[in-house]
């Protein structure tokens, strides 16, 4: 019985997830906030992910790579953002983050398995791990650093980003903003100006 009520749920959030993605248009919706769009690969989808269904958010993940994000050779690799617009009041903590993103890159891994032809021994579970900044950065309500161990879908390999994440509520506005920064690169790193800047002009709509 109890089986039986885990297959069901799992398909109705699976069914709910297709149908979020049915919707939604990436090009017709407006964003209610200002992210720059210049010398970065744009992408955006709903949330529920569907790659990652039991994220437990709903809203639209709208995502930044840097130039050289899939090329190996290039400073950038690996070098992305994204800012997920989800709806409620959310509080973050460290854990609801590690498990978040957990997910997030677990799901993203599985889905290049069979594409990519990822050999099995290279396979492993996403390890995450955070933790609060005791100031946050800016005008962020809560901000958070850390590490994201993961299998390097492109090189075919480990691999280990930098990353940092960011609460913030716009006034007025019943979503929460959650923007993630990702790089295998140390934070002295070059392309991580280019990271800040894009969260550092960020702004919400008036």
């Amino acid at each position: 019985m109890i089986r039986l009520f885990f297959i069901l749920l799992v398909v109705f959030v699976l069914h709910t997830a297709l149908r979020a993605q049915e919707k939604f248009d990436p090009v017709a919706w407006k964003a209610p906030y200002t992210l720059s769009l210049d010398g970065w690969g744009i992408e955006r989808f709903p949330i529920p992910i569907d790659f990652a269904p039991n994220i437990p958010y709903k809203g639209v993940e709208d995502v930044r790579f840097a130039t050289g994000w899939s090329k190996p050779e290039s400073d950038e690799y690996w070098s992305y953002a994204f800012l997920w617009y989800v709806e409620g009041s959310q509080i973050l903590d460290t854990k609801t983050i590690e498990n978040n993103l957990s997910i997030y890159f677990d799901g993203l891994v599985n889905r290049n398995i069979e594409k990519r032809a990822l050999p099995k021994e290279l396979i492993k579970k996403t390890k995450a791990k955070f933790q609060k900044l005791t100031k946050p950065q800016g005008e962020d309500e809560s901000t958070f650093t850390g590490t994201i161990q993961m299998v390097d879908y492109m090189g075919k390999q480990p691999i280990t980003l930098q990353a940092i994440v960011h609460l913030k509520k716009c006034p007025g506005n019943d979503h929460t903003i959650i923007f993630h920064q990702f790089s295998p690169q140390e934070r002295s790193a070059s392309v991580w100006s280019k990271l800040d800047g894009l969260w550092n002009t960020f702004h919400c709509s008036e």
